[in-house]
């Protein structure tokens, strides 16, 4: 079942919330190995979405990357730190992969995600293992695709993504960080949870939510 361009932008706004909800939190995590504004970034940059969604026109044909892309430069406008140019790169890689289309099929969605991934890692030349918003971002996107190809209905996919993300997630704690502010601390990084890998597990749950939650 194809996910409608009204979807598309219920799952941005559901991620601007849940990221609004979870500030202090992932800020929390972000004191213990990097500069403590990672949840008040995010949420500064998702809440510039939300006002340029709704001061802008979303078109007749409601292309759904375009909708992808809109996020992706606001997120590099006005989010400081790391956070806006690798979530920013995230959706803008997105937009490009979904460009022209008004609703994206599943597999539209996991190649949307992947572009997305590949341009985070081209970005922040971070691999898995590396205790950031990688390590919950791979797993997701083979999860996806892994289940798509075995034949499972778009909401087990998307179930089977957000689990993989939140097994990634939680693997980060034991990591030493070799990438980011985080990497200064040497082993004092290890047993801290990634802010990064945690905000993109938001970013996946508030995908499942959205997306699958019309799938009858």
């Amino acid at each position: 079942m194809p996910f409608s361009y009204g979807q598309v932008d219920g799952w941005v706004r559901t991620f601007a919330a849940a990221i609004a909800e979870n500030k202090e939190y992932l800020t929390e995590l972000d004191s213990a190995i990097g500069d403590a504004d990672h949840g008040i970034n995010m949420n500064r940059g998702m809440q510039a979405v939300l006002a340029k969604l709704e001061g802008g026109d979303q078109g007749v044909q409601a292309d759904v990357g375009a909708l992808l892309k809109t996020v992706g430069m606001t997120l590099v406008s006005t989010v400081g730190g790391a956070s806006g140019p690798l979530y920013g790169t995230l959706f803008l890689q997105m937009g490009s992969s979904a460009a022209g289309k008004p609703e994206l099929s599943e597999e539209d969605w996991a190649d949307a995600l992947a572009a997305g991934l590949a341009g985070v890692q081209r970005r922040g030349k971070a691999e898995l293992g590396d205790k950031t918003m990688i390590d919950a971002l791979v797993p997701a996107v083979e999860a996806l695709r892994s289940s798509l190809a075995g034949g499972a209905t778009a909401g087990e996919a998307l179930h089977r993504s957000t689990e993989a993300a939140h097994d990634g997630m939680t693997a980060t704690i034991p990591l030493v960080a070799r990438k980011g502010r985080a990497s200064y601390l040497g082993e004092r990084s290890a047993n801290h949870q990634d802010p990064g890998a945690t905000s993109s597990w938001l970013l996946l749950r508030t995908a499942e939510e959205t997306l699958a939650a019309t799938e009858s």
